[in-house]
């Protein structure tokens, strides 16, 4: 792994480089020598927008995703702070670094020339893979399965409470932003997330508290359709480490519950 140490455990500062190995084996490091062979790919185009493209090409009998941003952000991302491709890899590692299953960042790089707003990101499939919310429009057999659901539930329960005792928000936490991969008993990932941030100081910890129910909104949008009132009550008691809801868990789902009224 190429890791340089910053003022985040385990993130990068850019060091005239244009190019950065993450979780890169000998074969990916050929395969993906450097920025503009990886702004030259070819592969299956599975999205294209003003903001950014996404490529599944296969190398060495494996699958990966590329994501290509060709602006560095929107409204003030445009011209100020972090890119929105820098964000998503810094974020992508900050789940790693809070225990926080995702996906397998192999490469990422952005162009430091003046004017330039192009950047790249990398990561490995997981195999068999497949977001909760193509599960639930699909009206899958899982969601019917209440052990699996209940596997599921804990997993994604503890990932959550994970990333909020680190004072992180995701911001989009949404159903087709989880993974699960196959079996009895999946594994769960958690991706997409340029977003994303950590709000450490007490003078922001309003926002802090406004993200984490945001968040679980997020995730209760789907989930009031797909599971029922006592799967979605066992889910928030594990995030929450509760054996039964207290005055303030009352308080904040019903936060949660009411998050979206008037919004869409």
């Amino acid at each position: 792994m190429d890791k340089t140490a910053s003022g985040c455990s385990g993130l990068t500062e850019f060091d005239g480089r244009e190019w950065h190995f993450y979780h890169a084996d000998d074969e990916e490091r050929a395969a993906f020598p450097s920025l503009g062979d990886a702004l030259s790919l070819h592969g299956e185009i599975i999205n294209d927008n003003l903001m950014s493209s996404l490529l599944r090409v296969c190398r060495a009998g494996r699958i990966y995703y590329v994501k290509r941003y060709k602006k560095r952000g929107k409204q003030l991302r445009r011209l100020i702070g972090r890119s929105r491709v820098r964000a998503e890899w810094e974020n992508l590692i900050r789940l790693e670094n809070f225990g926080v299953p995702t996906v397998r960042l192999v490469a990422y790089g952005e162009q430091q020339k003046p004017g330039s707003r192009q950047g790249v990101l990398i990561v490995e499939e997981i195999p068999g893979a497949r977001d909760l919310a193509s599960l639930a429009d699909a009206g899958a057999s899982e969601l019917a399965d209440a052990a699996w659901v209940d596997h599921v539930a804990d997993r994604l329960a503890t990932s959550v409470a994970a990333m909020h005792q680190h004072c992180f928000v995701h911001n989009d936490l949404k159903w087709r932003n989880i993974l699960v991969d196959e079996g009895a008993k999946p594994g769960i990932y958690v991706i997409d997330c340029p977003t994303g941030r950590e709000i450490e100081s007490h003078l922001l910890r309003t926002a802090l508290d406004r993200g984490i129910v945001k968040d679980l909104a997020c995730l209760d949008k789907v989930a009031r359709s797909a599971l029922t009132k006592s799967q979605r009550l066992r889910f928030y008691l594990r995030y929450a480490g509760l054996v039964k809801l207290d005055p303030a868990a009352k308080r904040r789902l019903t936060r949660v519950l009411t998050f979206f009224d008037g919004r869409e």
